[in-house]
């Protein structure tokens, strides 16, 4: 069961400039709710309320029993960028454009048996097969071991959490009917369609 999702913002400098915001000194965390996850879903459903919901692909990472990472997927962050954008204006938190009803799709997972393995991958997103963002694990602005040690040190980590690592440069907005296929080249693939 995912209680907790453990997101990193602005882990990619490209992506921080994209938005206007600094690269950070230090991890940057904001939290969506466990329930927010939908897994192995062929579809994404668009709140009625929105206006315009942005994708950000992300590598996932999820805690076991012993708070190690023993598996991986593929995220996508959705996020209402303009109710963001309202709430950070009024210093107000961001939960309503980051953790509403399945605003965090995830793919299945693949095991993980060494952060090494995930210190290299190729990850992707296309929207009807054109590539909106694309980039590379080795461009973490803070490296996986980090991530994790700050997350353990300073949040109630449970067992099954996930820990998303950041997304590239090239977040932006999709529409009823679009198919988002997101990949990480060599572990994982999965597509859903817009509703």
């Amino acid at each position: 069961m995912i209680q907790n999702i453990w997101c990193v913002g602005r882990n990619y400098a490209e992506h921080a400039k994209e938005l206007g915001n600094e690269v950070p000194t230090e991890p940057f965390f904001f939290l969506k709710a466990g329930s927010t996850a939908t897994l192995s879903a062929k579809e994404i459903q668009l709140p009625y309320w929105v206006e315009e919901l942005h994708h950000e692909v992300e590598l996932a990472l999820q805690f076991d029993e012993n708070l190690q990472i023993d598996e991986a997927c593929i995220a996508l962050d959705l996020t209402d960028r303009e109710k963001q954008n309202q709430l950070k204006a009024k210093g107000h938190p961001w939960t309503l454009a980051k953790s509403f009803k399945g605003s965090c799709p995830l793919s299945g997972f693949f095991p993980v048996n060494d952060l090494e393995e995930l210190k290299n991958l190729e990850i992707s997103l296309k929207i009807n097969g054109e590539y909106r963002q694309q980039g590379n694990t080795n461009q973490f602005v803070f490296p996986l071991e980090k991530l994790i040690d700050f997350a353990r040190q300073h949040f109630p980590i449970m067992p099954g959490d996930l820990l998303l690592t950041g997304t590239p440069a090239g977040v932006g907005p999709f529409k009823k009917g679009d198919v988002l296929e997101a990949e990480i080249k060599g572990k994982m693939r999965h597509s859903w369609t817009v509703k």
